[in-house]
């Protein structure tokens, strides 16, 4: 357990729906978006975990829930150990120089008005209390390890005279200059040239090796989290449905969902042999969602009632892989 650093347990966050004033006088009844229903996983010292789904999955928001950026409506989020959910916000503090995220959008995620030196420098003052020549020491070799070099062209720079990639890169640069030991990335490489892509990637990687940090990957691309994941989970409808060795779950998928998901991935050889898994429809409202097992409504292999009126469990079915299907046995 010593190399777990982040542990959910039964995470949850429900959204409360305003109503109009007519709805809520029609009805008492307070509605819910369900983003994350009891979510459970861990994520050891210098793993890169994958969180994989359609939109709508619960996936960000579930990075959020973990360093605290939103507030679990239940269950609980262990640091190292500790829970953190119930920490006071000076409490929190002291933890945010070990917990970081890189979001989504670099063009909302960098304040516009201040030069990329001070972008990068500004963690490192209010959460590690460094002398000014600490900080431009920081600065300059964080730089130089996300690869805008050299940094004396970049520091003075605004963002908006960076290229998308420089600006992902400068955001890579903010969250790991205060040396983290947990960061989340939520689609970090969605936003920029597919060109791209790979060298930001590849870029994380080393960071992640470097600074022996664990990594949460949220990422809809399962072709990427292949290689960017050690392990991976599969988010439907706020649940976790599928989780195990990014292997296995690429070349031995179990749930339905997750066997439909590889199968949208291009295959590059025009020739070779698929059996295409379809998925029927639209994702189901997290508001409503379907009784029994969430993914019925769309699922190809439906076996009956079961599944329409029993949730599967998350079980372990041999060698910790994780399926929530009524297709498979005991947990093993």
């Amino acid at each position: 357990m010593e190399d777990i650093v982040i542990k959910a347990e039964n995470l949850k966050k429900w959204f409360p729906v305003k109503a109009g004033f007519l709805s809520s006088l029609l009805s008492k009844r307070q509605l819910f978006v369900r983003a994350v229903d009891d979510v459970s996983f861990q994520i050891k010292k210098k793993e890169i975990f994958g969180l994989a789904g359609e939109s709508g999955s619960g996936k960000t928001t579930t990075g959020r829930l973990l360093v605290r950026l939103i507030e679990p409506t239940s269950g609980k989020v262990y640091f190292k150990g500790k829970e953190i959910t119930s920490l006071k916000e000076d409490e929190m503090k002291l933890l945010r120089r070990h917990m970081q995220i890189i979001f989504q959008d670099p063009y909302e995620s960098l304040n516009p008005r201040i030069t990329v030196g001070d972008i990068v420098a500004e963690p490192v003052r209010l959460l590690k209390g460094a002398t000014p020549a600490e900080v431009n020491e920081v600065v300059r070799q964080t730089l130089e390890d996300v690869e805008l070099t050299p940094p004396e062209e970049f520091i003075l720079r605004y963002p908006h005279e960076l290229s998308g990639g420089q600006r992902q890169r400068v955001a890579v640069a903010r969250a790991f200059a205060v040396n983290p030991e947990f960061i989340v990335a939520d689609e970090p490489v969605s936003m920029l040239d597919v060109s791209i892509r790979a060298e930001i990637l590849k870029l994380m990687i080393s960071l992640v090796q470097k600074y022996e940090a664990s990594f949460l990957y949220i990422t809809h691309d399962l072709a990427l989290s292949r290689h960017m994941c050690d392990r991976l989970a599969i988010m439907y409808l706020g649940k976790i449905v599928e989780m195990s060795d990014t292997e296995k779950i690429v070349y031995e998928p179990l749930h339905p969902y997750t066997k439909a998901l590889i199968e949208a991935v291009p295959e590059p050889d025009p020739t070779a042999k698929r059996i295409e898994t379809v998925i029927k429809g639209e994702i189901p409202s997290p508001i409503n969602p379907p009784p029994g097992c969430r993914f019925h409504t769309r699922c190809p292999a439906y076996i009956g009632d079961i599944c329409r009126k029993k949730e599967p469990p998350l079980m372990n079915i041999g060698k910790n892989h994780y399926v929530a299907c009524h297709l498979y046995g005991k947990e093993k």
